[in-house]
């Protein structure tokens, strides 16, 4: 694949836009009782309609049977290799709600969750607490202090909330507590090199001292760590691609990716209208728009089939919003695959189709898994996907004489 060097060598800027809408989670399974999918299931006929009109194909975020988590999703799908470039979940969550992180900080990504008398974790996301009750939990765990390590502790929405262990020598080469699933005892913090033994006896501490502030709050009787970080140095969108970057996005943690990567977040509110508004609102002022919606893959989660294609139909009611705009080019696809029959991320292809006059359409004509595995991309790495857009808008130059 060419590099990120040769895409600054080959890309400018011009008047064409492009609009990357990611439907979170948006690849599933079929549902025993009909056979069809989420997506199968639901009515698009806009989605549809757009498919007819584009290419299509199913692509991987990191690589065929990989299950991959929301940041390396993401960072496939604006042309960054996944496994070369690593932005931590704590550090997105943190950037996600301003928190302003310093050089030597490390930030981890927290769930408040349920466990049993046994120690058995019931419910990964505490039954999906308010906002409100999680800020009340925050402030009985905020500013505890471990071996000379004050511990930050903010709410980001729901059952998510960030801790930023601040002091000297830490290291972010330690695993996670969050066993990914239930019926299990939270997992070990463990270093993960010889210099991490410290930060480990600290976050163990700190799980273990919230256990016990937190007994009595059930369902969010306990929290799990993951995605321990310190803010990488990425190339920016701007620097590699000669693009003016903007981020819609109701959710935390991807803005805090968006900012990373160089996008203007807009202000935008709750619902999925709220973002197609916020796009027709700033249109006229960047040349790429990221379209993030996050419900589908909450309900993929919570293993709730039907109101994943109900979210799916919204998106397909907003969606003429998007294209009386005329982008010059359009991209609909997801970060991963949250089956509702799994209720997690999985590692299966996703639907992708990319619209522009200069594409070439295929004889796709819906917009769904089985069918976009017979379009004309066939099935390719979701960090191309990039490239083809600024191809499409006419944003490379020739590569070579």
């Amino acid at each position: 694949m060419i590099n990120l060097d040769k895409i600054k060598e080959i890309s400018k800027t011009s008047a064409t836009k492009i609009v990357l809408l990611v439907i979170d989670g948006l690849g599933g399974l079929p549902n025993p009782e009909t056979g069809k999918t989420e997506l199968e299931t639901a009515y698009t006929p806009n989605l549809d309609g757009l498919a007819a009109k584009s290419i299509c194909g199913l692509a991987d975020p990191v690589s065929p049977g990989v299950t991959p988590g929301s940041t390396p999703g993401h960072l496939a799908l604006f042309g960054y290799n996944p496994t070369s470039f690593n932005i931590g979940r704590g550090v997105a969550e943190a950037l996600g709600i301003d928190f302003d992180l310093e050089p030597k900080d490390i930030a981890a990504r927290g769930n408040f969750c349920s466990v049993d008398k046994a120690g058995l974790v019931t419910d990964r996301r505490a039954g999906r607490i308010s906002t409100e009750q999680n800020l009340k939990l925050c402030r009985l765990l905020d500013g505890l202090a471990i071996d000379g390590v004050k511990i930050i502790v903010r709410p980001v929405r729901e059952h998510r909330f960030v801790a930023i262990f601040r002091g000297e020598g830490l290291s972010a080469d330690i695993g996670d507590s969050d066993p990914q699933w239930v019926g299990v005892v939270p997992k070990a913090i463990t270093a993960l090199s010889p210099e991490a033994s410290r930060m480990a006896s600290i976050a163990s501490q700190f799980v273990a001292q919230a256990k016990e502030v937190l007994a009595e709050h059930h369902p969010a009787n306990m929290v799990l760590l993951r995605g321990f970080s310190r803010r990488p140095k990425l190339p920016t969108m701007d620097e590699i691609y000669k693009l003016k970057p903007a981020a819609i996005t109701s959710y935390p943690m991807y803005r805090g990716l968006a900012k990373m990567v160089g996008m203007e977040i807009l202000k935008t509110g709750t619902t999925i209208e709220d973002e197609f508004q916020a796009l027709r609102q700033n249109y006229t002022s960047y040349d790429f728009f990221f379209l993030h919606i996050k419900e589908t893959d909450t309900a993929g989660e919570d293993g709730d089939f039907d109101r994943k294609v109900a979210v799916i139909e919204e998106i397909d009611r907003a969606l003429p919003g998007m294209t009386a705009l005329l982008p010059d080019v359009i991209v609909v696809t997801g970060d991963h695959s949250t089956p509702a029959l799994l209720r997690a991320h999985s590692w299966h292809s996703l639907p992708v189709l990319l619209y522009s006059k200069w594409c070439r359409p295929d004889r796709v004509n819906e917009f769904s898994e089985p069918a976009c595995i017979s379009g004309g991309l066939g099935r390719f790495l979701a960090t191309q996907i990039m490239l083809l857009a600024m191809a499409n808008a006419l944003k490379l130059d020739k590569f070579g004489a």
